[in-house]
């Protein structure tokens, strides 16, 4: 009797150690899981739907940059070879949303400039008015390093339409404040010209969050 108890209890003991090393098993699968998934998250998605072209995904780019800068030079995406770029969209008179906009990207400013691999751009779409000499003026009153956050302007219909590669919609409306409408985005476009990060301008909330995706794709490339 004594005998079959004692095998009884080895039985299980043993039924309990391969239960516990199944479980330690399991929940070891489940944090390399947990990490693993945790790193792949850490890669920014691309914006914009990928085309398939000789079974390879192909997701869509900026288009033609043809600008001058607030020092009448001229400014294509040659400019920005091997550089990550941080664009909005906006206008000098804007007397609604573009100030908040502003307001947020200067504070992206002050926390990358120190990053050699990134620019900014701020492309405004109300040439008639925002010539070189306005965005000057613009650029020398926010007290910005000029050499690091350029102010475009250009053909107005051409602005549009590369606003829209930006995933920016920007248009004449006579209705809207100021005689434009257009998003306040703040987009982050990667060294292939493909958009990978955005945050509203108009919201203080995700500045900070999109500012850690500007440094880690400088950082990392992806």
């Amino acid at each position: 009797m004594a005998k079959q108890v004692s095998k009884n209890m080895n039985h299980i003991h043993n039924f309990k150690f391969k239960n516990l090393i199944k479980y330690l098993l399991s929940f070891c699968l489940l944090v390399f899981c947990f990490a693993s998934c945790k790193e792949e998250s850490k890669d920014l998605p691309f914006v914009g739907n990928a085309e398939e072209v000789d079974g390879k995904l192909v997701y869509p780019t900026i288009g033609e940059i043809k600008h001058f800068d607030q020092d009448s030079t001229a400014i294509t995406n040659a400019n920005f070879k091997d550089k990550l770029l941080v664009a909005d969209f906006f206008f000098t008179s804007c007397p609604s949303i573009c100030p908040k906009v502003m307001k947020e990207m200067m504070k992206i400013h002050e926390e990358i400039k120190a990053l050699e691999n990134v620019e900014m751009l701020s492309f405004t779409i109300d040439p008639k008015r925002d010539n070189v000499e306005k965005l000057k003026l613009y650029a020398d009153n926010l007290g910005v390093d000029q050499l690091r956050w350029r102010f475009l302007t250009g053909d107005k219909d051409e602005t549009f339409k590369l606003a829209n590669t930006f995933f920016v919609p920007a248009m004449e409306d006579p209705n809207a404040p100021g005689g434009f409408d257009h998003s306040g985005k703040i987009i982050l476009v990667d060294y292939d010209g493909h958009v990978r990060a955005f945050t509203e301008g108009t919201e203080t909330e995700g500045t900070n969050a999109f500012i850690e995706k500007v440094k880690m794709l400088a950082t990392t490339g992806r």
